[in-house]
Protein backbone atom coordinates (compact mmCIF):
# COMPACT_ATOMS: atom_id res chain seq x y z
CA UNK A 1 0.00 0.00 0.00
CA UNK A 2 0.98 3.70 -0.56
CA UNK A 3 0.38 6.23 2.10
CA UNK A 4 -1.15 8.98 1.08
CA UNK A 5 1.10 12.16 0.86
CA UNK A 6 -0.68 15.48 2.84
CA UNK A 7 -0.83 16.93 -0.61
CA UNK A 8 -3.68 14.89 -1.69
CA UNK A 9 -6.01 16.57 1.24
CA UNK A 10 -4.34 20.09 -0.34
CA UNK A 11 -7.85 20.08 -2.74
CA UNK A 12 -11.45 21.29 -1.86
CA UNK A 13 -13.40 19.45 0.42
CA UNK A 14 -15.67 18.27 -2.57
CA UNK A 15 -12.82 17.04 -4.58
CA UNK A 16 -11.40 14.73 -2.18
CA UNK A 17 -14.33 13.19 -0.78
CA UNK A 18 -15.15 11.24 -4.51
CA UNK A 19 -11.09 10.29 -4.26
CA UNK A 20 -11.15 8.94 -0.70
CA UNK A 21 -14.19 6.13 -1.46
CA UNK A 22 -11.77 3.05 -1.34
CA UNK A 23 -9.02 4.32 0.30
CA UNK A 24 -7.59 2.81 3.42
CA UNK A 25 -7.43 4.59 6.68
CA UNK A 26 -5.80 3.19 9.65
CA UNK A 27 -6.11 3.72 13.28
CA UNK A 28 -4.40 1.92 16.04
CA UNK A 29 -3.20 -0.80 13.70
CA UNK A 30 -6.37 -1.40 12.29
CA UNK A 31 -7.00 -0.87 8.55
CA UNK A 32 -10.42 0.14 7.06
CA UNK A 33 -11.89 0.42 3.66
CA UNK A 34 -13.58 4.09 3.43
CA UNK A 35 -17.03 3.50 1.44
CA UNK A 36 -19.04 6.84 2.40
CA UNK A 37 -18.04 10.69 2.79
CA UNK A 38 -19.60 13.40 2.82
CA UNK A 39 -17.83 17.09 2.20
CA UNK A 40 -17.87 20.35 4.08
CA UNK A 41 -16.56 23.63 2.96
CA UNK A 42 -16.41 26.92 4.81
CA UNK A 43 -19.01 28.39 2.57
CA UNK A 44 -21.41 25.79 3.98
CA UNK A 45 -24.06 26.31 6.13
CA UNK A 46 -23.66 23.11 7.81
CA UNK A 47 -20.31 23.48 7.97
CA UNK A 48 -18.74 23.60 11.29
CA UNK A 49 -16.09 26.33 9.83
CA UNK A 50 -19.37 28.27 8.78
CA UNK A 51 -19.51 30.39 11.71
CA UNK A 52 -15.48 30.92 11.90
CA UNK A 53 -12.80 29.30 13.88
CA UNK A 54 -13.58 28.40 17.64
CA UNK A 55 -11.74 26.18 20.04
CA UNK A 56 -14.03 23.44 19.20
CA UNK A 57 -13.05 23.63 15.43
CA UNK A 58 -9.32 24.65 15.19
CA UNK A 59 -8.23 21.35 13.96
CA UNK A 60 -10.71 21.93 11.25
CA UNK A 61 -8.61 24.97 9.97
CA UNK A 62 -5.38 23.71 10.46
CA UNK A 63 -3.10 21.60 8.14
CA UNK A 64 -4.41 19.35 5.36
CA UNK A 65 -4.17 15.97 6.16
CA UNK A 66 -5.31 16.09 9.07
CA UNK A 67 -8.07 14.70 11.64
CA UNK A 68 -10.73 16.66 12.78
CA UNK A 69 -12.63 14.85 15.68
CA UNK A 70 -15.67 16.07 17.20
CA UNK A 71 -18.02 14.82 20.03
CA UNK A 72 -22.08 15.21 18.27
CA UNK A 73 -25.27 14.91 20.66
CA UNK A 74 -22.87 14.33 23.63
CA UNK A 75 -22.36 11.03 22.49
CA UNK A 76 -20.71 9.90 19.05
CA UNK A 77 -17.38 10.79 17.99
CA UNK A 78 -16.62 11.64 14.36
CA UNK A 79 -14.13 11.63 11.90
CA UNK A 80 -13.31 13.91 8.81
CA UNK A 81 -10.63 14.63 7.00
CA UNK A 82 -9.08 18.25 7.00
CA UNK A 83 -8.74 19.70 2.89
CA UNK A 84 -8.12 22.85 1.35
CA UNK A 85 -5.61 24.95 2.45
CA UNK A 86 -4.45 25.67 5.75
CA UNK A 87 -7.12 28.18 7.36
CA UNK A 88 -9.39 27.89 5.32
CA UNK A 89 -11.86 25.35 7.64
CA UNK A 90 -12.76 22.38 5.07
CA UNK A 91 -13.32 19.00 5.86
CA UNK A 92 -14.47 15.43 4.83
CA UNK A 93 -16.78 13.44 6.83
CA UNK A 94 -15.93 9.69 6.73
CA UNK A 95 -19.45 8.15 7.24
CA UNK A 96 -18.89 4.47 6.90
CA UNK A 97 -15.78 2.23 6.32
CA UNK A 98 -15.42 -1.54 5.96
CA UNK A 99 -13.36 -3.95 7.97
CA UNK A 100 -12.15 -7.42 7.38
CA UNK A 101 -13.95 -9.60 9.82
CA UNK A 102 -16.28 -7.37 11.36
CA UNK A 103 -20.18 -6.79 10.28
CA UNK A 104 -20.81 -4.36 8.72
CA UNK A 105 -23.59 -3.56 10.38
CA UNK A 106 -21.42 -2.14 13.17
CA UNK A 107 -18.59 0.34 10.85
CA UNK A 108 -22.17 1.85 8.69
CA UNK A 109 -22.17 6.10 10.28
CA UNK A 110 -20.06 8.30 11.34
CA UNK A 111 -20.44 6.90 15.31
CA UNK A 112 -20.94 3.30 14.68
CA UNK A 113 -17.20 3.17 12.57
CA UNK A 114 -15.56 5.37 14.87
CA UNK A 115 -16.50 3.30 18.35
CA UNK A 116 -15.46 0.30 16.25
CA UNK A 117 -12.02 2.34 14.98
CA UNK A 118 -11.56 3.17 18.61
CA UNK A 119 -11.60 7.03 17.52
CA UNK A 120 -11.88 9.52 19.72
CA UNK A 121 -10.79 13.05 20.85
CA UNK A 122 -6.90 12.27 20.95
CA UNK A 123 -6.74 12.15 17.26
CA UNK A 124 -8.12 15.54 16.59
CA UNK A 125 -4.96 17.46 15.11
CA UNK A 126 -2.96 14.09 14.57
CA UNK A 127 -1.89 13.21 11.33
CA UNK A 128 -4.11 10.73 9.09
CA UNK A 129 -2.87 7.90 7.99
CA UNK A 130 -4.48 6.88 4.96
CA UNK A 131 -3.23 4.97 2.15
CA UNK A 132 -4.32 3.69 -1.65
CA UNK A 133 -3.74 -0.11 -2.31
CA UNK A 134 -4.54 0.57 -5.96
CA UNK A 135 -7.61 -1.01 -5.60
CA UNK A 136 -10.53 1.12 -7.63
CA UNK A 137 -13.99 1.85 -6.01
CA UNK A 138 -16.08 -1.46 -7.16
CA UNK A 139 -18.38 0.47 -8.98
CA UNK A 140 -19.32 4.74 -9.95
CA UNK A 141 -20.39 6.39 -6.62
CA UNK A 142 -23.59 7.27 -5.90
CA UNK A 143 -23.86 10.84 -5.20
CA UNK A 144 -26.68 12.09 -2.82
CA UNK A 145 -27.91 15.11 -0.42
CA UNK A 146 -25.66 14.76 2.99
CA UNK A 147 -28.07 12.97 5.90
CA UNK A 148 -28.17 14.40 9.18
CA UNK A 149 -28.19 18.02 8.96
CA UNK A 150 -30.73 20.83 8.84
CA UNK A 151 -29.13 23.85 6.44
CA UNK A 152 -27.89 22.96 2.98
CA UNK A 153 -29.67 19.73 3.32
CA UNK A 154 -30.45 19.35 -0.92
CA UNK A 155 -26.40 19.97 -1.84
CA UNK A 156 -25.28 16.83 -3.35
CA UNK A 157 -21.99 16.25 -1.13
CA UNK A 158 -21.83 12.74 -0.13
CA UNK A 159 -20.55 9.77 -1.73
CA UNK A 160 -20.98 6.38 -1.73
CA UNK A 161 -20.24 2.93 -2.90
CA UNK A 162 -23.55 1.25 -2.84
CA UNK A 163 -23.05 -2.35 -1.61
CA UNK A 164 -26.42 -3.66 -0.89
Amino acid sequence: MQRLAATFAERDATVVAPDLLNKVVVIDGCAARITEVEAYTADDPASHSFRGRTARTAAMFGPPGHWYVYLIYGIHFCLNLVTGPEGNGQAVLIRSVVVDGVPPATTRGPGRLTRALGVDRRLDGAPADLFDDGVPPPVSPLVTPRIGISRAVDWPRRWLIDDT
